[in-house]
């Protein structure tokens, strides 16, 4: 973090807990901080840029939405096809996210990790079907793991 001087730090902490929805969110938090928008922006540029701003993206509150139902599907796949199929499920506009998780055996053998988003279970199901379909014969065993109540996501916060 020594890559921050106090105006980054200023600005980090001001849009930690998001931008605001305004249609010029980066000069409002200028304005806030008594800054130059178009400052904000390429010092937050800069940050992205060598890694003390991960990302900068939109976050929905997919329930909100009237996506209710949330499957985290998991799969077992050959660990050296994974590389290939992963980013072949992450494609589907059903899947919000696709990542590879190491095994436990023999407790736990899926590899591959799917988040299906739907509006009933339902909706869920039929993309799990897509995905099952996708994989094909490389696909042995899965299961879908059912969300039973929302966590608060919330990501870095620059301490005090």
């Amino acid at each position: 973090m020594s890559a921050l001087d106090t105006t980054d730090r200023a600005i980090v902490a001001a849009t930690q807990g998001g931008l605001p929805l305004v249609p010029r969110p980066y000069h409002a938090v200028a304005a806030a901080l008594g800054l130059d928008g178009e400052d904000v922006m390429a010092r937050m540029r800069r940050m992205q840029a060598i890694g003390i701003i991960r990302r900068i993206a939109a976050v929905p509150n997919h329930y909100r939405l009237g996506y209710v139902a949330n499957g985290m599907s998991v799969w077992d796949v050959p660990d050296d096809r994974i590389y290939r199929l992963g980013p072949l499920v992450g494609a589907l506009d059903c899947v919000t996210h696709c990542y590879r998780r190491p095994r436990q055996p023999p407790v736990w053998p899926y590899n591959l990790f799917a988040m299906v988003h739907g509006r009933d279970r339902a909706a869920v199901e039929e993309g799990v079907a897509r995905i099952a379909a996708l994989l094909g014969p490389e696909l042995r065993g899965h299961e879908v793991l059912y969300s039973s109540r929302i966590l608060k996501k919330t990501g870095f916060r620059l301490g005090s």
